[in-house]
């Protein structure tokens, strides 16, 4: 049995997810981070996506 998703498409969820949460709070972290909260979110966002559209998923039964 081959696994849907690889670790990178797990990784990418778990940063995506942290990027959420930061989203929820930007409020009170820009009270302490200033710009610096804004560029946090961006990064966790773009790295999630990055992992998450590295993972090639499941090969293909198809012959080519």
């Amino acid at each position: 049995m081959q696994e849907k998703h690889g670790r990178d498409f797990w990784i990418g969820n778990v940063l995506l997810g942290l990027s959420l949460v930061l989203l929820l709070f930007l409020g009170r972290l820009w009270e302490h981070l200033g710009a610096g909260a804004m560029v946090l979110w961006m990064i966790l966002a773009a790295a999630g996506m990055y992992f998450v559209t590295r993972d090639k998923g499941p090969g293909s039964n198809m012959p080519d």
